[in-house]
């Protein structure tokens, strides 16, 4: 691809804030005029109405995300170098996290909040995983791994670039090797002791959710669950679960609508060395086993929610708040008095605030008293630009209910 940026996009009137700010997006409805027609993915370059240069951006005339900016600098160029340049410094500041006391599997690269948007990188063991969610990305891909290759040294690059965000991008779901060899159907991750057999070619997100690691640590304290019924919903591989039999749960039901999810789940106990006879795998809707539950008066000591994204899109908020409070109101029905709900929302588009007023509505249609205990974001690999708040996606609640 050619990354000189010929074609000129100049701003509406009054639309150059949000750039000057230092905000990577720039949407249709703010461009007045380009002189030519932009290569899908190609460089141009962005002025504001009196012609002041403010940023270099990749196009897609398909996406209502127009332009997604690379650099605020004129003198910039966006070459071989400007990429590797970008991706050894998304690698160090994980190396300086230290994660590898932790785990074996973290985030490398975090899209718009390393300065690469639509770029995702994870790192498995001797493997990376690496989502291209943005034509942009997508036309650089082979040349972004193969500076992923110089730099990391991985026995393999997976693409896993078959996340909802390529559909409005126009781009087709695509998996596949992008370098080295496929990773073994049965590999292995290592997180704070705890072992999880995880399919980096198949599994959900990148084989795993790697954002709640210290989410999955901190709901899972032995003050918190030794000796408790914990209710684990949209369990996928265990997750909670595990984390909750290592420090001493006496019952896990896990609830998730995937039965491959729940056997991988049942799986990684034994890979632990666990015997649990005790605990439950019951795949179904959420919401049905949840009103089940109810209709039965069971209760239980602790519940986990961590469902999937409700809200994909602007129209979809007012369904995801109704499905928040459904579900919530459902967990606050089902647990004791002095139980604990760690209640979690990966939709970026459901701000924290939003989520704790759909919360504060479940609690007051359940008749009970709630209190906030701990709050929760995504895991420090995961890093939030001051300059995007829309990719701090992930937010939780642990509460206690009187």
């Amino acid at each position: 691809m050619n990354n000189t940026p010929i074609i000129t996009i100049t701003l509406k009137k009054g639309r150059e804030k949000p750039v000057k700010n230092k905000h990577p997006w720039i949407f249709s409805g703010a461009i007045h005029k380009r002189d030519g027609d932009p290569e899908q993915g190609g460089l141009v370059r962005i002025v504001d109405f009196k012609q002041n240069f403010l940023a270099t951006a990749y196009y897609n005339r398909i996406s209502q995300i127009r332009c997604r900016i690379l650099s605020w600098d004129n003198h910039e160029i966006i070459d071989e170098v400007f990429w590797k340049s970008r991706i050894q410094s998304a690698i160090e500041h994980r190396q300086q996290l230290h994660f590898s006391s932790q785990t074996n599997a973290y985030r490398l690269i975090n899209g718009e909040s390393d300065f690469l948007p639509g770029l995702i990188v994870d790192q498995y063991g001797d493997y990376l995983v690496m989502q291209c969610l943005t034509t942009g990305i997508d036309v650089r891909k082979e040349q972004i791994s193969k500076i992923l290759a110089e730099l990391c040294h991985p026995n393999g690059i997976i693409e896993r670039s078959d996340a909802y965000a390529r559909k409005r991008e126009g781009l087709p779901k695509t998996t596949g090797i992008l370098y080295g060899k496929a990773p073994p159907d049965s590999f292995t991750i290592i997180e704070n002791g705890v072992k999880f057999g995880v399919d980096l070619l198949n599994g959900q997100k990148t084989g795993f959710y790697l954002d709640q690691r210290e989410n999955r640590t901190a709901v899972s304290q032995p003050h918190l669950v030794e000796g408790k019924n914990i209710l684990n919903v949209f369990s996928y591989t265990g997750g909670f679960g595990l984390f909750a039999i290592k420090n001493g749960a006496k019952k896990i039901t896990n609830i998730d609508s995937s039965i491959e999810a729940l056997e991988q789940a049942e799986t990684n106990v034994a890979l632990n060395g666990w015997e649990r006879s005790e605990d439950e795998y019951l795949a179904g809707d959420a919401f049905e086993i949840l009103r089940y539950f109810r209709d039965q008066n069971e209760q239980f000591d602790m519940i986990i929610l961590d469902p999937p994204k409700f809200a994909k899109s602007q129209k979809d908020i007012d369904g995801a708040c109704r499905g928040y409070k459904d579900l919530n109101w459902l967990a606050f029905r089902l647990l004791e008095p002095g139980g604990l709900l760690a209640t979690f929302s990966c939709s970026g588009l459901i701000s924290q605030d939003l989520f704790q007023k759909v919360l504060f509505g479940a609690a007051v249609d359940a008749q009970r008293q709630v209190q906030i205990v701990q709050q929760f974001n995504h895991a420090p690999d995961h890093p939030t630009a001051i300059t995007v708040p829309e990719s701090a996606y992930l937010k939780g609640f642990l509460l206690r209910v009187i």
